[in-house]
């Protein structure tokens, strides 16, 4: 695959929605998050190097991460040497990586393709894949409600998973294009179909 955009943005701003939107149009998506939950289900590759660095407790009953509690632990781990988001980074990281590669030189016959990385801006690894970085953006109140709402989270949890990532500004810094998804949904095709045209032009003038 030659030509790849990056497409990231905070947690309830709208990523999966804006991928689902390319994929309908023939692009190919690869979704590290998705990728990360295939490790992390049960018999998923990460699983046993992740209950050999964190024990039982981070595992559920039916042998996938328990995701409650490995955020707990993450957020309440305040180590400057060894942090458990950098022990759990270190284990995921690597392996999705690997598979997001494997992903996308498969994806040869897509007219370009969608990385989607949540922490792409925080990634400087990331940055060095792709040609292009489009951000859906939302105001950070309208990321609160709508975890809130898909995850049942409560307000304070949402926030530190914000203060872990990125700020909206250093996203929009880093963008080369900017997704606007702070209304209805309804008005998300329009914009990804007006980018498509765009993405098109631009691999068919990298190949």
């Amino acid at each position: 695959m030659s030509y790849v955009v990056g497409l990231t943005g905070g947690i309830g701003s709208g990523k999966s929605a804006a991928a689902d939107l390319f994929a309908a149009r023939g692009v190919a998506v690869v979704d590290t998050d998705a990728i990360a939950h295939a490790l992390t289900k049960a018999g998923g590759a990460a699983m046993p190097a992740i209950r050999a660095e964190f024990g039982a407790a981070v595992v559920a009953a039916d042998g996938a991460l328990d995701r409650g509690a490995m955020r707990a632990i993450v957020f309440a781990d305040e180590s400057t040497k060894t942090p458990a988001r950098k022990r759990l980074e270190a284990i995921l990281h690597p392996l999705i990586r690997a598979e997001g590669e494997r992903q996308l030189a498969a994806a040869g016959a897509a007219p370009y393709a969608i990385l989607v990385v949540p922490l792409l801006i925080e990634s400087g690894s990331y940055r060095e894949r792709v040609n292009r970085i489009a951000v859906v953006d939302c105001r950070e109140e309208t990321q609160i409600a709508r975890v809130m709402s898909r995850n049942g989270m409560q307000r304070a949890e949402v926030e530190r998973i914000l203060a872990a990532q990125a700020t909206r500004a250093q996203r929009l810094a880093a963008a080369d294009d900017i997704i606007d998804n702070d209304g209805e949904i309804a008005a998300l095709p329009p914009r990804i179909e007006r980018l498509h045209g765009e993405y098109l032009a631009l691999a068919r003038q990298f190949g």
